[in-house]
């Protein structure tokens, strides 16, 4: 035990901010006054640390084994430096790569991700709203100018995207994974559009149908439970949003999700596609266990590709990319405006969730939910993830039609319009 008690000591020599441990026994290493203070119950916990297997000490943390004394952002200066090596190395054997698609085989049938998705989104609405912005957008916000609230980046994030995808009044418009609305409601009240949203969490669907009556957009809106994969190709979207969704599909489906987009989509239509992509080229999730951390008690079944693979699948199945921009570090300081919201309001956040769970269950809960936000906080800002909205169009092969010979689609080719 001497020699991890030496080990744990040379490694907060190097800690950005003063750090503390209690040991198992009851002594202490480290500073009086510390910034950060973990207070381990048993030794394996230690060697966790010591191995920076920064998921598990988080599960410690969630499960009460380790208890956490400090700021968020204090915490997670000290977890980034505590990582050995890069979380974003892949391992791409052959074997590795075939359990991975089997794997994402077996998590993304359409019950499973209905299950995946009500576990994440259903935990409970007044919670959300404690740290969301008025609107519940729950997505990365688009800061603009500098002295932006979150409010009001997230509604330059929603006007950001009506403006990429030109939407005109009466369009048919399509938000695949709708959330609670606020793209869906932005878009009609703004850009005059006939819009559907899908979901497949219970919560958001009653939530937006209730806005949906309450704002007398009845008949020109419209939220349905539903599968993307159920959804009539018949007659065809002349712009589709998919908004912080495609996270959820899963890799062994990408090419099918792409697919399905295209056949919604009506030729010479513009498709947003807005999701996080892996900061690595070979890896689905971040290493060093926080990868795992965010399948078990946050994403179930969630898988991450580096934006070059998203590009490859959306040209596999026939849409041409037009416009691709990274907002990573507006996603980092997002997170950030959320995790502050949630530190803000822990009381509050503790009695909602515990109106409805158990109270050690909502206490796990808030736990994991405090450490997952400044977690990805700090991993946008590492470059271990990122963020990135990707504009396609469903070719229609008329050369004529389009603003230039060639364009095929309602695309100007030229971004000018964007920022008007």
């Amino acid at each position: 035990m001497n020699a991890l008690v030496r080990k744990i000591e040379s490694r907060l020599a190097g800690l950005p901010v003063p750090v503390a441990i209690q040991l198992p026994a009851g002594q202490r290493v480290g500073p009086a006054a510390a910034a950060v203070t973990l207070s381990f119950k048993d030794w394996s916990g230690l060697a966790t640390m010591a191995a920076g297997q920064i998921g598990r000490i988080a599960e410690d943390f969630v499960e009460s084994r380790v208890q956490l004394e400090g700021r968020m952002r204090d915490l997670m200066a000290v977890a980034a430096r505590l990582v050995p090596g890069s979380p974003v190395e892949s391992n791409a054997s052959w074997f590795t790569q075939l359990a991975r698609r089997a794997r994402s085989i077996a998590h993304h049938s359409p019950q499973k991700d209905a299950e995946q998705i009500q576990f994440h989104y259903d935990v409970s609405d007044d919670f959300y709203a404690l740290w969301l912005d008025p609107r519940r957008v729950y997505s990365c916000a688009y800061y603009a100018s500098a002295d932006m609230s979150l409010a009001q980046a997230q509604e330059a994030k929603l006007d950001h995207i009506c403006r990429k995808l030109m939407l005109r009044p009466g369009e048919r418009f399509l938000d695949i994974g709708a959330g609670w609305g606020g793209l869906l409601m932005w878009a009609a009240e703004h850009y005059g559009v006939n819009a559907t949203g899908i979901t497949l969490s219970k919560n958001q669907h009653a939530h937006v149908n209730r806005l949906i009556d309450a704002r007398g957009l009845k008949g020109r809106v419209r939220m349905e439970l539903r599968d993307y994969r159920e959804l009539d190709e018949g007659q065809g979207f002349d712009k589709i949003a998919s908004v912080g969704m495609f996270e959820h599909v899963g890799e062994a489906n990408m090419n099918a999700y792409f697919g399905k987009v295209r056949r919604l989509l009506k030729p010479g239509g513009l498709v947003m596609n807005h999701g996080i992509t892996a900061g690595g080229v070979g890896n689905s999730q971040v290493g060093a266990g926080m990868g795992d951390f965010i399948g078990k008690y946050i994403f179930p079944g969630g898988e991450l590709l580096h934006i070059s693979h998203v590009l490859k699948d959306m040209a596999l199945a026939g849409l041409e990319m037009v416009d691709t921009e990274n907002l990573r570090p507006h996603y980092a300081r997002t997170l950030w405006a959320w995790s502050d919201g949630l530190e803000a309001r822990l009381d509050e956040a503790r009695a909602v969730l515990a109106s409805t769970l158990s109270a050690p269950e909502a206490e796990r809960v808030l736990r994991a939910y405090r450490l997952y936000l400044a977690g990805c906080a700090m991993g946008f800002e590492q470059g271990w993830t990122s963020l990135h909205q990707i504009l396609a169009t469903r070719p229609d092969h008329d050369l004529q039609s389009g603003s230039l010979k060639g364009a095929q689609s309602t695309y100007p080719f030229k971004r000018d319009y964007i920022y008007r």
